[in-house]
């Protein structure tokens, strides 16, 4: 593991930063997700950052906010996400904070989804250990090791 990417809980003072991170227009093109509005985004993630169940982790990389890594209850499975700062792409940093965030999440099976163009966040779940069980205009992966 990259000994430089660091994990913490998300804090209000990240939550700039991360809005401005989600909308860079080839980062939702790759996410296959929309960027939100300024409030949209700020109440979204007060919503979430107030249900204890979700684990919501900003990774620092160089101790600079380099963007989020998630995980949250949804329709009975435990599901996996994250979001870079396209200038932290291709760096390692995913696979170094998806890997640490597997050593925290003790729940198994988790699972992930990814855009069927977005062959970089794939190849960190599958670096990661996990498989793709569905395609399904993208591809669901699914975590099952302990």
């Amino acid at each position: 593991m990259m000994t430089n990417v660091i994990l913490r809980n998300v804090t209000e003072a990240d939550l700039p930063i991360l809005f401005e991170q989600q909308l860079d227009p080839e980062a939702t093109l790759m996410a296959d997700f929309p960027s939100r509005d300024r409030d949209v985004f700020m109440a979204h993630w007060k919503k979430i950052m107030a249900d204890e169940k979700n684990i919501l982790k900003t990774i620092l990389f160089n101790e600079e906010v380099a963007g989020n890594i998630v995980s949250w209850e949804h329709d009975g499975e435990q599901e996996v996400g994250y979001w870079l700062g396209r200038e932290y792409w291709g760096k390692g940093i995913a696979t170094a904070a998806l890997t640490e965030l597997l050593a925290l999440i003790k729940i198994r099976p988790l699972y992930a989804r990814v855009a069927t163009r977005n062959v970089a966040s794939r190849r960190v779940l599958e670096k990661c250990g996990f498989v793709v069980y569905k395609e399904d205009g993208g591809f669901f992966l699914r975590y099952d090791r302990e």
